[in-house]
C-alpha cells in the first residue's frame, strides 16, 4: 500500500506543472490583451465621402498613413500635422482634401496651381493674390466652387478721375456803324477765350481703357466777347482813286449843255447869263436834274458807263424843261466838250455826306 501511494504521487507531479503553466499562459495572454488595449490609439480618417476608423499602435499620423497606405502630396490638405503624436484617450479625426489643378490668368500670364480650397475666392487668396476692390474674375463669381481644370481669369480694374481743360470760344458781337464805309470794320474790344474744366471717370481693365464717363463741368474763366463795328455806308472807288460814299445809286442817261444861247436862250449880256436856276454860277460840276427825282442841291457822283472818264463830283444846281425822269444834263465849260459828249448812260451816286468839304456851296455860287 505504501508503495502504491508513492507511485501515484510521482505520476501526478507533471500534471500540476502543466496546470501551472496553463494558468501562467492564460494570465500572460490576458495581460497582453490588456496591455494591447491600453496602448491602442483610435484614428478616424475622412476623405470626401470615405470615412475610415482605424486602431493602431502607431505613434503619429504619418505612421498611421504608412500603415494604411494613404499617400498625400505636399499640396494636399491634411487637417493634422503628419508629425502629430497620437494619444490613447481620444479619437483623432484627420480630414484629407485632395488638391486639383486650376489655371489662374493674371495680367497676361497663366499659371497652373494645385488647390484644395472650395471656392475661387479662397484659391486666389491662398496663392498670394490680393484682389482690389474693383477687381473681378471674368465670367465667374468669387464664391463659385472649384472644379478640376478650371480657368480663372482675374481682371485688374481701376478707376481714375481726370480733368480736361477745354477752351470756350469767345462770341463775336457786331454792331453797325452808320458812319463807316461798307466793307470796313473796327475791333472795339478784343475777344478772349474762356476755359471750361470737364471731369471724367476713366475705367481701366488690365491697364486698358474700357469706359470714359462724363461726370461734371465748371467754367474756370468766362470768355470775353469781341466787339466789332462794321460799316454800313455803301461806297466805291472811282477811277481817280477817290472813295465815294453814297446813300443810293440811280441808273440814268446824261446829256450836256453849256451857257451858250443855243442851250440857255440867254446872251452874255443878259443879267442872268451863266446863272443856274438855284442862283449858282454855272460851271463844270453843276448838273441839271428833275427835282422830283433828284432834289436840288443834292451832291452826287456821276459815273459814266463805258470807257469814257467819269464826270465826277457834282451838285444838282439847275433844271431844264427837257430834263425829266431819269435824264440829267451835265454842264461843260465849252461847246466842244458838249459836242463830244452827246448822250451817255451813267450811274448817279447820291452822296452820303451832303456837306462834304470837297463840294462846298461857295464853289458853285457867284
Amino acid at each position: 500500500m505504501g508503495n502504491l501511494l508513492l507511485g501515484y504521487a510521482k505520476r501526478s507531479l507533471p500534471l500540476k506543472r502543466i496546470f501551472v503553466l496553463l494558468v501562467l499562459l492564460v494570465v500572460s495572454v490576458a495581460a497582453g490583451f490588456y496591455l494591447y488595449n491600453e496602448l491602442m490609439r483610435e484614428v478616424r480618417i475622412v476623405e470626401g465621402d470615405t470615412d475610415i476608423h482605424v486602431k493602431t499602435m502607431g505613434e503619429d499620423v504619418q505612421t498611421v498613413f504608412n500603415q494604411m497606405g494613404v499617400l498625400v502630396e505636399s499640396y494636399d490638405y491634411v487637417s493634422r500635422p503628419l508629425s502629430m503624436k497620437l494619444s490613447d484617450d481620444t479619437v483623432h479625426e484627420v480630414i484629407i482634401k485632395r488638391a486639383v489643378p486650376v489655371n489662374i490668368e493674371l495680367e497676361g500670364r497663366t499659371t497652373q496651381v494645385m488647390t484644395y480650397y472650395d471656392t475661387i475666392e479662397e484659391t486666389i487668396a491662398a496663392n498670394g493674390i490680393v484682389m482690389g476692390p474693383l477687381d473681378r474674375v471674368e465670367g465667374r463669381e468669387l464664391d463659385e466652387p472649384i472644379n478640376l481644370g478650371m480657368d480663372i481669369k482675374i481682371i485688374r480694374v481701376r478707376e481714375e478721375l481726370i480733368t480736361e481743360a477745354e477752351e470756350i470760344p469767345y462770341a463775336i458781337e457786331k454792331t453797325p456803324n452808320e458812319k463807316m464805309n461798307q466793307g470796313l470794320q473796327k475791333v472795339m474790344q478784343e475777344g478772349v477765350n474762356g476755359f471750361l474744366e470737364k471731369r471724367y471717370k476713366i475705367t481701366y481693365e488690365d491697364n486698358r481703357i474700357v469706359s470714359r464717363v462724363f461726370i461734371d463741368e465748371k467754367v474756370t474763366k468766362d470768355p470775353v466777347s469781341e466787339l466789332i463795328e462794321f460799316g454800313t455806308v455803301p461806297n466805291f472807288k472811282t477811277s481817280r482813286g477817290d472813295t465815294v460814299r453814297y446813300k443810293k445809286v440811280l441808273d440814268m442817261y446824261a446829256t450836256s449843255y453849256t451857257s451858250s444861247f443855243e442851250d440857255t436862250g440867254k446872251h452874255p449880256d443878259h443879267p442872268e447869263f451863266g446863272i443856274c436856276y438855284t442862283g449858282m454860277k454855272a460851271r463844270e460840276g453843276i448838273i441839271a436834274v428833275d427835282p422830283k427825282v433828284i432834289p436840288l442841291y443834292t451832291r452826287v457822283y456821276v459815273e459814266v458807263v463805258g470807257n469814257t472818264p467819269d464826270y465826277g463830283f457834282a451838285i444838282a444846281g439847275d433844271i431844264g424843261s427837257a430834263i425829266k425822269g431819269n435824264l440829267i444834263d451835265l454842264y461843260f465849260d465849252s461847246e466842244e466838250a458838249v459836242s463830244r459828249w452827246g448822250k451817255k448812260k451813267v450811274k448817279i451816286y447820291i452822296l452820303n455826306e451832303q456837306n462834304d468839304s470837297r463840294w462846298k456851296e461857295t464853289d458853285y455860287t457867284k
